[in-house]
C-alpha cells in the first residue's frame, strides 16, 4: 500500500517528467543529436528527490506551485548535467545509469559533454526568466545560490577533491567536507530555494539549511552503503566500484554497521531542525526517513 510520502514523491516525478519534456522539445536541425541526448538524460527516470525538496520547502511558505516547479525543473537539469559529466571516461567511467547506458555510451563522449553544458545553461535560463518569479531580486538570489552550489565552492569543488584525494590523508573530517560539496550542495540549494521563493525569515531559512546539511550527509552515507551492499540490478549502475578503486568512503572509514548508525543519527538530527514548521513539514520529515531506507 503506497503511503502519503510515496504518493507525493511519485506524483512529483510524474510532474517533472511532463515539465522537463515541455522544456526540451524535439529538434530536427543539425543540433538534433544534442537535444536527443539532453532528453535522454533528463527523461530517463530517477527519484526526483531534489525536485521534491524544492516543492515541499516552497509549500511551507505558500509559494505558488508554478514558481516552485520551474525551480525544480532547473535543479533537475543541473543534476542531470552533473550525472552526465560524472559518468564520463575521464571521471568515473560508468557505462550504466538508472539501468540504461550512460549518455556517452548511448551517443558519444563529445555529445555527452555538450548535453551536460547545455542543461546547465538551460537551468540558469529558467531561473532568470520572470515566469519563475516576478521579483528580480528573488531571481538573482536563486541564480547566485545555484551558481555557488555547483561551482568551485560546491559540487565541482567536491568532485575535484574526490579526484585528487590521497587515500593516506583522507579522514572523516575531509570526507565529510568532500561530500558536503559534491552531493550536499545541490540538496542544500533545493531546500533553500523554497525559502528564497517564499521570502522566509532568517530563522526558518536557517532551519531549512540545517535540515539540508544533515540530510545531504545521510544521503551520501546511504549511497556508500548501497555501493557496498546493493546489486547492479537494484541500483541501475555498477556497484562495488569505490572499493575496487580503493576510494575512501564513509563505509571504508567507519565500516558498514557504524555507517548505518551514523546515517540514522543524521536523519534524526535533520528532522529535529524542522520543529519550527510543525506538521506542515511532515513530508520533509518523511524524506529524511526515505533517504536512509531507500534501496537505490
Amino acid at each position: 500500500m503506497e503511503d502519503e510520502f510515496g504518493k507525493a514523491l511519485r506524483q512529483t516525478a510524474q510532474l517533472l517528467e511532463r515539465e522537463l519534456e515541455a522544456f526540451l522539445p524535439l529538434n530536427e536541425g543539425l543540433e538534433k543529436q544534442l537535444y536527443k541526448a539532453m532528453r535522454y538524460a533528463v527523461l530517463s527516470g530517477g527519484k526526483r528527490l531534489r525536485a521534491f525538496l524544492v516543492i515541499q520547502a516552497a509549500d511551507l511558505f505558500l509559494v505558488p506551485r508554478p514558481h516552485a516547479i520551474r525551480v525544480a525543473v532547473a535543479l533537475e537539469c543541473v543534476h542531470s548535467y552533473s550525472l552526465i559529466h560524472d559518468d564520463l571516461p575521464c571521471m568515473d567511467d560508468d557505462d550504466l545509469r538508472r539501468g540504461i547506458p550512460t549518455v556517452h555510451k548511448k551517443f558519444n563522449e563529445a555529445t555527452a559533454i555538450l548535453a551536460g553544458d547545455a542543461l546547465q545553461s538551460l537551468a540558469f535560463e529558467i531561473l532568470s526568466d520572470p515566469k519563475t518569479h516576478s521579483s528580480a531580486e528573488v531571481r538573482a538570489s536563486l541564480v547566485a545560490k545555484l551558481a555557488r552550489a555547483i561551482g568551485a565552492k560546491g559540487m565541482v569543488g567536491g568532485q575535484t577533491m574526490d579526484i585528487y584525494a590521497n587515500a593516506k590523508v583522507i579522514d572523516i573530517v575531509t570526507i565529510t567536507r568532500l561530500q558536503q560539496l559534491k552531493t550536499g550542495a545541490l540538496i542544500a540549494f533545493a531546500c533553500e530555494a523554497g525559502a528564497i521563493l517564499g521570502h522566509a525569515s532568517p530563522a526558518k531559512t536557517n532551519a531549512l539549511k540545517a535540515f539540508a546539511h544533515d540530510l545531504g550527509l545521510a544521503f551520501q552515507i546511504t549511497d556508500d552503503i548501497l555501493d557496498k551492499e546493493g546489486t547492479t540490478r537494484e541500483m541501475g549502475k555498477v556497484t562495488g566500484k569505490d572499493e575496487a578503486a580503493g576510494k575512501i568512503t564513509f563505509v571504508s572509514l567507519l565500516g558498514v554497521e557504524e555507517a548505518k548508525i551514523h546515517a540514522s543519527m543524521l536523519a534524526e538530527q535533520a528532522v529535529s531542525h524542522l520543529e519550527i514548521f510543525g506538521p506542515k513539514a511532515d513530508l520533509l520529515r518523511d524524506a529524511a526517513a526515505f533517504t536512509i531506507k531507500r534501496r537505490k
